[in-house]
């Protein structure tokens, strides 16, 4: 049974709930780009290789944590102190002091805003770069780069832990079936002997079962063709079959590869390392989302829940949610950065919404998407910055105001991904990437 996540009844999973196909984000092998796509247009140049979103699921409060009202009268400022951080001029909340440590290493942006303050349709905005629309399903960011980004044979492009929200989130839209993330389960256990905590993880669809092996997989694979090859031209769905073919056949390229099941072994790395990052499901899942970009894969997604804190915000952000966080991603910070990868990855750690600055009556912030802020990090971008301002009670982006697809923008322009490219729709519709969105040039180092 799965508890919800959120006050709409979304449950931890539903992310995950996107048909057999999307379990396994493949992409087809004739039309994965290179990454000198953006060399074509002679102006780009790509900056990061992979990302790792840290998305924390429900809304979180971050005029309590990154974007601090400490003059604001008593019913918006809240419980917590502000404490300085490594970066001149910017400071967090009390509860995140390992970030502090960090914050010379990451960019704020405290002026992000948009206008859905609900968590189905904002999620969708802020991991797809566009704003819903009920006439096109638009792709995940993660989506996008399995389609743009090239990887070597045997490694998948995109890979998701847990629940975004919901399955439209997380998928690929329009672009089809053969790009949809794979998904991880039993992404976690802090104890022995099993999930993260034992060392290892499986992804849904690519783990044989148990006593099958690779060869009786290809002879069964072998049969299957035959019958396949049958049926098809009876098919009247071509686009569908090849998009199951795609992902089918690089299922099979990842299970001959040891390079994506080398990653999920995290009984490689030192107990110390494991400890710094987290000994529970969202600490290890991280390590292994640092892991899977080191092995090739291009974007990661990695969720947390229990961020959408109507009632008792400041206890549970105090006991539970902030604690967590500042452990688990000023050590995927810290680590990127001591093996010299934070160069060339992005971590981008957002949710659906803020939360209102005033405090309601069960001391809990309500669902506010006109101001909230978000933390990126790596991948060309500055270093120790604070990005906008917010006015004195937290309301509204007073400087430097940007939206999602602003952040999507320029993520892509620092994998050498031209944010206004065009991509077609199966029935031949041109859409850009994100049709909207600018390239924030202030982050940029």
């Amino acid at each position: 049974m799965f508890t919800k996540s959120d006050c709409e009844g979304f449950h931890r999973r539903d992310f995950l709930q996107i048909g057999s196909a999307g379990l396994l984000g493949l992409s087809l092998p004739g039309l994965l780009r290179i990454e000198a796509n953006a060399a074509e247009k002679g102006d780009r140049k790509a900056k990061a290789k992979g990302v790792i979103l840290v998305w924390l699921a429900g809304g979180p409060a971050t005029i309590d944590m990154w974007d601090n009202k400490p003059e604001a009268p008593e019913g918006i400022r809240g419980e917590f102190k502000s404490i300085d951080t490594k970066a001149s001029g910017i400071q967090f909340s009390e509860h995140l002091p390992k970030m502090a440590e960090q914050a010379d290493k990451v960019t704020v942006i405290r002026s992000l805003a948009h206008t859905i303050p609900s968590h189905g349709p904002g999620t969708v905005f802020m991991t797809t770069g566009n704003k819903p629309t009920p006439a096109l399903q638009y792709p995940s960011l993660g989506s996008l780069c399995a389609k743009l980004l090239s990887v070597e044979k045997g490694v998948p492009p995109y890979v998701s832990f847990q629940d975004l929200r919901n399955g439209t989130a997380g998928g690929s839209g329009y672009l089809g079936a053969a790009y949809n993330p794979f998904g991880v389960e039993n992404g976690g256990g802090g104890g022995k002997g099993g999930g993260a905590g034992g060392g290892n993880m499986q992804v849904r669809g690519i783990t044989l079962p148990k006593d099958f092996t690779l060869e009786d997989l290809e002879k069964r694979d072998k049969l299957l063709k035959g019958f396949d090859n049958g049926f098809r031209e009876l098919d009247t769905k071509g686009n569908i079959v090849e998009g199951l073919d795609a992902f089918h056949q690089q299922a099979l390229d990842i299970l001959r590869s040891d390079r994506t099941k080398k990653a999920f072994d995290l009984a490689k790395e030192k107990e110390s390392v494991r400890d710094a990052y987290g000994k529970n499901p969202f600490g290890q899942g991280v390590l292994a989302a640092r892991r899977l970009i080191e092995a090739g894969v291009r974007f990661v997604t990695i969720s947390t829940g229990g961020w959408d804190t109507h009632g008792q915000n400041f206890n549970a952000l105090k006991t539970r949610l902030l604690p967590n966080l500042d452990v688990t991603l000023a050590a995927l910070i810290k680590d990127l950065d001591d093996r010299g990868m934070l160069n060339d990855t992005i971590v981008y750690c957002a949710g659906e919404f803020g939360r209102t600055p005033k405090i309601n009556k069960n001391a809990g912030r309500d669902h506010w998407a006109r101001s909230m802020a978000c933390v990126v990090a790596g991948g060309g971008l500055k270093r120790g910055y604070a990005h906008g301002t917010t006015d004195a009670s937290g309301m509204a982006p007073a400087t430097e105001a940007c939206t999602p697809d602003d952040v999507a923008s320029t993520i892509f322009n620092q994998l050498g991904i031209d944010p206004h490219q065009e991509l077609q729709t199966p029935t031949g519709r041109p859409v850009q990437l994100f049709r909207e969105g600018k390239v924030i040039e202030k982050l940029i180092a």
